[in-house]
C-alpha cells in the first residue's frame, strides 16, 4: 500500500489531521511532519530541503498547494515524487478524487470557426493579429466576415496572407461574387450556401456551409444537401440557430430534426445569435450550447466576439467542448471535470466554517493579519484579537494602521477581494488574486491561471 507523507505548518497540523481521518478508508497510509513553520502556506522548496532529511520513508510526498519553489528538484532530491497538493485542506478529498480517476481535456470534436465580423474595415495585418488572437483561444478556422455594401478589395490578400502562416480560412457573405474571390484565393469553407446559390460550389474547391432559403425553409436545406451529395461534395449544413425569444427553441428543434434526417453529415451552428445578443455572463451560455452540440455531434459552431460581455467567447467555447467530449467519452455528467467556466462564482467558496477559523484565530501568536471569509463574512485576525464583518470600511477602525501607510494599502487590497470573494460566493486565498475561471488572461493571473491543455481533435 502506497504510504504518504504531509507536510505542513503548526497552525494546519490540527485540520490536515481531521481531514485525512475523514478520508478512512485510504488506498494508502500516511503520516503528517509539521516542518516548525506558523503558515503552511509560506513554506518553500528550500525551506523544505533544509528542515526534512533525506531519504523519506515514503512513496510520495505531498506539500501545500502555495508552496513556492522548485517542487520537480525536491523530487530529485528526496528520490520520490513530491507534488503539491490543493491550495485549502478541504480540497484533499476531491483532490485524490481526481487524481484516482484523470480527465483528459486535450480532445474534442466540435471545431470553432472564429468571425472577424469586421475584416473589409481592417488592412491585411489588423486581420492576421486578429486570426492569431483568435488561433491563441482556441478557434480552428478564421473566418472573415463580409459586411453588407461595404467593398472588401483586399478579401483575396487577406485570404492568402492568412494561408500563408498556416490558418483555416472562411470566407462569410450572403454576395456570391464575393464568395467566388474568397474560394479563387484560396479559402478553405464558404458562408454561406443556399439551393439558389449552389452553382459557386461548381466553381471553386471550397467547402460549403448549406443555409435554408429563410431559417423555417427546411425543404430547401434538404434538396441543397441532396445537391451536395450529388456532387460526392463534403459540405456543412447550417439550419440557423434563432435568438431568444424570438425562434430560439423552434431552431433548436430544427437541428435536431437536421439531424435525425441526415445521421452523418457535418452540421455547423451560428452560436453569435445568442452570445451576442443575450446579455448574460457568456460562459453559461456557451457550456449550454457546447453541450448541445455535443449531444447532437455538430461537427463546428460559429462564434463572435464583438460585444464587449462576449470578449472571452472563443475560449469559453474552447473549454465547453472539451469538456463536454470528455464528459460523453466518460459516460458521465459534466461536473467536477474543471472550474475553467465557473467565472463568477465557486463550487465550494467557503472551505472553513467561522468555527473552525475561531479555533485558528485563537492559536495565532503574532501581529500578522490573516484574512480568511465564511458564510458569515469577513475575518481578520492576529494576535490582538479576531475581527468579523461583511464590509471594509466597518473593518478599517478595528486595523490600527492610520500610521502604517504601506500596510494599510495591502490590507486594502486584500478586504477588497474578500468582500467581492464573499458578495459572490468566490474561493478566497490570501495573497492570491481572485480566480475567474477562463474569462481572465493566464498572464493577467498569475495565481490562479486557466490556460487550456493541448488541443487535439477526436
Amino acid at each position: 500500500m502506497e504510504h504518504i507523507v504531509f507536510l505542513t505548518g503548526h497552525l494546519a497540523h490540527p485540520a490536515l489531521e481531521r481531514v485525512l481521518h475523514g478520508l478512512a478508508p485510504t488506498p494508502f497510509t500516511w503520516e503528517i511532519r509539521d516542518i516548525g513553520l506558523q503558515v503552511a502556506a509560506l513554506m518553500t522548496a528550500d525551506m523544505i530541503r533544509r528542515r526534512v532529511p533525506a531519504p523519506v520513508q515514503a512513496d510520495r510526498m505531498i506539500v501545500p498547494g502555495r508552496c513556492m519553489g522548485d517542487v520537480a528538484a525536491l523530487s530529485a532530491h528526496y528520490g520520490i515524487p513530491v507534488e503539491r497538493g490543493p491550495e485549502e485542506l478541504k480540497d484533499l478529498p476531491r483532490f485524490f478524487k481526481r487524481a484516482q480517476q484523470p480527465v483528459d481535456l486535450t480532445q474534442y470534436r466540435t471545431r470553432i470557426f472564429a468571425e472577424i465580423v469586421d475584416a473589409p474595415r481592417l488592412d491585411v495585418a489588423g486581420i492576421l493579429a486578429r486570426a492569431r488572437q483568435h488561433r491563441s483561444e482556441g478557434a480552428d478556422v478564421i473566418d472573415l466576415g463580409c459586411l453588407p455594401a461595404t467593398p472588401f478589395p483586399h478579401l483575396e490578400d487577406a485570404v492568402r496572407a492568412l494561408k500563408r502562416e498556416g490558418h483555416t480560412v472562411s470566407v462569410d457573405t450572403p454576395d456570391p461574387q464575393e464568395l467566388l474571390r474568397g474560394g479563387r484565393a484560396g479559402a478553405d469553407y464558404l458562408l454561406s450556401l443556399n439551393i439558389d446559390t449552389l452553382w459557386v460550389a461548381d466553381e471553386v474547391a471550397s467547402v460549403p456551409v448549406l443555409i435554408p432559403r429563410t431559417p423555417t425553409d427546411t425543404a430547401s436545406l434538404d434538396e441543397a444537401i441532396a445537391g451536395m451529395q450529388a456532387r460526392g461534395r463534403p459540405f456543412l449544413a447550417d439550419p440557423i440557430l434563432d435568438p431568444l425569444p424570438f425562434g430560439f427553441t423552434e431552431s433548436v428543434v430544427r437541428y435536431h430534426g437536421l439531424r435525425a434526417r441526415h445521421p452523418d453529415i457535418d452540421i455547423l451552428m451560428g452560436v453569435g445569435n445568442l452570445t451576442e445578443l443575450l446579455e448574460a455572463d457568456t460562459s453559461g451560455i456557451n457550456a449550454v450550447l457546447l453541450g448541445i452540440a455535443a449531444e447532437l455531434d455538430i461537427a463546428a459552431i460559429l462564434t463572435t466576439q464583438v460585444s464587449g460581455h462576449a470578449r472571452r467567447a472563443i475560449r469559453e467555447a474552447d473549454w465547453a467542448r472539451r469538456i463536454h467530449h470528455a464528459a460523453h467519452q466518460m459516460h458521465m455528467l459534466p461536473k467536477g471535470l474543471s472550474d475553467a467556466l465557473m467565472t463568477v462564482h465557486a463550487k465550494h467558496p467557503f472551505p472553513d466554517s467561522p468555527a473552525e477559523i475561531e479555533q485558528t484565530a485563537a492559536a495565532v501568536r503574532d501581529p500578522n493579519f490573516r484574512v480568511q471569509v465564511s458564510e458569515q463574512g469577513i475575518h481578520v485576525y492576529n494576535r490582538d484579537g479576531h475581527r468579523l464583518g461583511q464590509d471594509p470600511f466597518a473593518l478599517w477602525p478595528t486595523l490600527g494602521l492610520e500610521r502604517d501607510a504601506s500596510h494599510a494599502f495591502y490590507m486594502g487590497v486584500e478586504l477588497a477581494r474578500a468582500q467581492v470573494a464573499f458578495q459572490l460566493g468566490k474561493r478566497h486565498v490570501q495573497d492570491q488574486p481572485l480566480s475567474w475561471g477562463c474569462a481572465v488572461d493566464a498572464a493577467q493571473d498569475g495565481a490562479h491561471r486557466c490556460a487550456p491543455p493541448d488541443r487535439e481533435r477526436a
